[in-house]
């Protein structure tokens, strides 16, 4: 708590003659404007529309790649679908795959093996390809940098389409100048092409794939039909860390409710297999719950796993192998809670935990894992963190930073320590022998440049709003704003000095509490804390003293009070709705 700083927009606009405009609550109109959202665009926003959506054949070799797909169609060739072992990945080989196939097509699938192949189209895939008597290859979510892989299967004698959403590699012209470069593949379809006329190029793989079918499904006559992979592209989008803006915001809003209602056996079994089939899906549902299921299965054996569910028609294999995701999904996420906690471990015992960029070697733990522990880790500690573990070759590892910090060209200040490096600012991946680990930490801090500002957690809060002001009505004006994600992220509010009138501890092991505090009208509202609530009510028992702890627990008159940060909602238990406050983070005053 005492390593983050609150900051509060104060962004101006005219609240008071839009809410009236569009007949909302002036709240909202200040939540909007914080997000950028011009006055022009709020109505869209509140209330989107399909009709909205990109037309796909503004990307770059849409068309050609449908036409090479539709002639290999009708030539009876054989299509090879690549895909990735993320969630993005995986939905990308899906909407492909099932795509073509319904389009008559001849079509098998392929992704690469985390471990053994790395990321994206390798030498052996193509290989495979090609000894399976392949003549298409369409690569999904992956094969913008692929120039050797491209190369080789052209000299098999086969076709190839990248459809891929990442940033295009980069060469250097005989002026020295740094360009574009692209695979030499039959068609490329990626929106962040240079000479690309799509104009919101920031949508995942699973989309670009999406726009391809409309195209393919637009010249074959079902064009229709193409509506039936929205719901896929929208899981991909969350599951991908997408922008929440533009048309992505669309894609998400109406696919998660087709979601709910999708004819997928495999994606229906794992909703019931995490019991999230009674109520409206949202984000988190994809984000947290279902999405890590499927990242599992690339993490922990074979991504193909997730497609298998994805294609499965029985309902009884659909539930079985719905049952092997989540499996793994719990397996990955008990050893990520192990690996966790021996990452702590040894930045105790080593004396570690106040280096500005924290770099520890977890040699046991499981490689696929060392970006998640990394992230939970810049979590706890806010601040730049590589998880290395034991390797074939060496170590290797992944890297999770903060703002200010970036971590591509901090590596590129260290690469003659490194094997293998890549990444982006806020990410990145390394190898490198174990014996410059040590020089490898200690340069990385020798040249973080980072203050002790850059080493606090900044939370933006949207409104300095009272807890009387929440109702139900405003709460369910609040939902015009969702999904919420990223760059949508959900509305903070804050209040200064709440008076407490009353706690108590809530969950398993008695972790969280909750607290009733003065509501709209003289009502009581609850406000629940999932953080460490022990911690909480220690701190004001510090401030307070136990006397008045006792007061408040056994909801008595005292003088406690709580400035906090929140978001209200409606909480469902057995049936009965109440209003309650989602404590995001507080303070205690010292006088």
């Amino acid at each position: 708590m005492n390593n983050t700083t609150w900051m509060l927009y104060n962004k101006k606009g005219d609240f008071y003659g839009l809410a009236e405009k569009l007949g909302v609550d002036p709240v909202l109109i200040r939540i909007m404007i914080n997000r950028g959202i011009a006055p022009e665009e709020m109505e869209g926003y509140l209330h989107p529309s399909l009709d909205g959506l990109n037309d796909p054949y503004q990307m770059k070799d849409v068309k050609k790649a449908s036409d090479i797909i539709i002639k290999a169609i009708n030539d009876h060739k054989r299509i090879r679908v690549i895909g990735d072992y993320d969630v993005d990945g995986i939905f990308s080989t899906y909407i492909l795959t099932c795509g073509i196939k319904r389009a008559g097509g001849d079509v098998s699938y392929d992704i690469p093996h985390r471990i053994t192949d790395g990321y994206g189209m390798n030498s052996r895939l193509v290989e495979q390809a090609h000894n399976d008597g392949i003549d298409l290859i369409v690569t999904c979510d992956n094969g913008i940098k692929a120039f050797d892989e491209v190369d080789m299967a052209k000299s098999l004698c086969m076709q190839v389409v990248v459809t891929d959403h990442h940033e295009l590699g980069l060469s250097v012209d005989e002026a020295g100048r740094q360009v574009s470069r692209i695979p030499n593949a039959d068609a490329v379809v990626n929106p962040h092409q240079p000479d690309c006329n799509y104009p919101f190029p920031e949508i995942c793989g699973a989309v670009v794939a999406w726009k391809l079918i409309q195209v393919l499904y637009d010249l074959i006559g079902i064009r229709d039909e193409a509506m039936d992979f929205l719901p896929f592209a929208a899981f991909a989008t969350i599951g991908d860390i997408m922008p929440l803006c533009d048309e992505n915001r669309s894609i998400v809003y109406f696919g998660l409710k087709a979601l709910r209602t999708v004819d997928n056996p495999g994606l229906i079994s794992l909703m019931e297999r995490l019991e999230i089939t009674e109520r409206p899906l949202n984000p988190y549902d994809i984000g947290f719950l279902l999405g890590p299921c499927f990242n599992a299965s690339g993490r922990l054996d074979t991504a193909l796993r997730g497609v298998e569910l994805l294609l499965e028609k029985d309902h009884g294999l659909a539930s079985a192998k719905a049952e092997q995701l989540r499996n793994l999904n719990d397996q990955r996420k008990t050893m990520t809670e192990q690996g966790t906690r021996e990452a702590i471990e040894i930045l105790q015992s080593e004396g570690l935990e106040n280096d500005t960029v924290l770099v520890v070697y977890v040699p046991n733990l499981h490689e696929s894992l060392a970006g998640i522990v990394a992230g939970r880790l810049k979590e706890q500690y806010y601040r730049p963190v590589f998880v290395l573990t034991r390797a074939q070759e060496g170590i290797k590892g992944s890297g999770r930073s903060i703002p200010g910090y970036s971590m591509a060209s901090k590596l590129h200040g260290v690469e003659e320590l490194l094997t293998r490096y890549g990444g982006h600012p806020m990410a990145a991946g390394v190898s490198l022998p174990l014996e410059n680990l040590d020089e490898f930490r200690r340069r990385l801090n020798e040249q973080a440049n980072l203050s002790d500002e850059d080493l606090k957690a900044v939370k933006w809060i949207d409104v300095p709003m009272p807890a009387a002001y929440v109702t139900r009505e405003f709460i369910d004006q609040l939902s015009l704003l969702e999904p919420f994600g990223e760059s949508n992220e959900r509305p903070l509010f804050a209040e200064k000095d709440v008076q407490l009138l009353s706690a108590r501890y809530m969950g398993s092991r008695q972790q969280f509490v909750k607290f009733t505090v003065p509501g709209h009208d003289a009502s009581r509202l609850e406000a629940v804390y999932f953080g460490d609530g022990q911690e909480l009510i220690a701190r004001l028992e510090t401030r307070y003293g136990s006397q008045e702890i006792g007061l408040l627990f056994s909801g008595r008159p005292q003088d406690i009070k709580l400035t906090f940060t929140y978001y209200p909602q409606i909480n469902s238990f057995m049936g009965r709705e109440t209003l309650q406050l989602r404590i995001e983070d507080y303070k205690i005053s010292d006088s």
